[in-house]
């Protein structure tokens, strides 16, 4: 919703005041010139990055709308999850978690948690490490020192995608002027052409410059910098299941290791000590 506002606001505040004071919507119409730098910038946005970032670009759009798709019932789902597991690990062992672990689309225990179980990269997450420590891996920096490097990992996958649409938003001002020098180009082909004439021709050059300047600051910059900030929230998901592990593994309680687990997310999202509780009392373990 606040996409399709910003947008809104955006339009009207160019469109409306130009018309305010004294301009015509006709003048602005150019399609040609938005053909060439929008056409550009997308073979250049092609050429310049892998598949996995094309593809990655195309998949990511939806959060422009949407927004994380990690609420706060997501991390109370999550932080009672975890506390199942480690529940569990407590009273009757980590391989306990074994079956559920190299199973989990069967698993009882996962299947308690639908958003958790519909998300295949938490699952795959979550159990990756859980089988680490069903193997025997007692050793928490290790453990924290590869998850680290795993996240790394994600958080450079998703900053090649916001990045690559920062770089498309600097270089459309650039292809606004290569618009523009081509209407120029055509106006003196025309100059024996009369006034008239020529100032509409002048006119079409110079939108080309305003509609690269627009499209940059006004919509392909702030959508770059919306699904960064919308990656970096996702990320604090993972966080949370892995400072949860870590506190396991260091032999705290599970209560205790969910309150660390809890403490590591953002406060929009982060659910009180006492909800926690409270959504903690009903679960058993498998």
């Amino acid at each position: 919703m606040f996409l399709f506002i910003g947008i809104a606001v955006v339009l009207i505040s160019v469109f409306g005041g130009y018309m305010l004071n004294g301009g015509e919507l006709i003048v602005l119409f150019q399609p040609f010139e938005f053909m060439t730098i929008f056409g550009a910038a997308v073979g250049a946005f092609v050429i310049a990055n892998p598949k996995s970032v094309l593809s990655g670009t195309a998949q990511s759009l939806k959060y422009l709308i949407s927004g994380s798709r990690y609420r706060k019932e997501n991390y109370m789902e999550l932080l009672s999850l975890l506390y199942s597991v480690f529940k569990t690990a407590k009273l009757k062992g980590m391989l306990a978690l074994e079956v559920h672990v190299e199973n989990p689309t069967e698993s009882t225990l996962f299947q308690q948690f639908p958003l958790f179980a519909a998300n295949p990269l938490a699952v795959t997450f979550t159990c990756d490490y859980l089988r680490l420590l069903t193997l025997g891996t007692e050793n928490h920096h290790e453990v924290e020192a590869l998850i680290d490097e795993e996240l790394e990992t994600h958080h450079h996958e998703h900053e090649m995608i916001a990045g690559a649409l920062t770089t498309m938003a600097d270089g459309l001002p650039a292809l606004g002027i290569v618009a523009a020098v081509l209407g120029v180009i055509h106006t003196m082909g025309s100059i024996t052409q009369p006034p008239a004439v020529l100032g509409h021709l002048i006119g079409g050059a110079l939108v080309g410059t305003f509609l690269g300047v627009l499209l940059s600051y006004g919509f392909v910059g702030p959508m770059a910098s919306s699904l960064r900030n919308t990656f970096e929230a996702e990320a604090k998901y993972f966080q949370c299941i892995k400072t949860g592990i870590l506190a396991h593994m260091q032999g705290y309680a599970p209560s205790v290791a969910i309150e660390f687990a809890r403490k590591s997310l953002l406060s929009d999202v982060r659910p009180t000590f006492y909800e926690v509780e409270e959504a903690t009392s009903n679960v058993q373990p498998v």
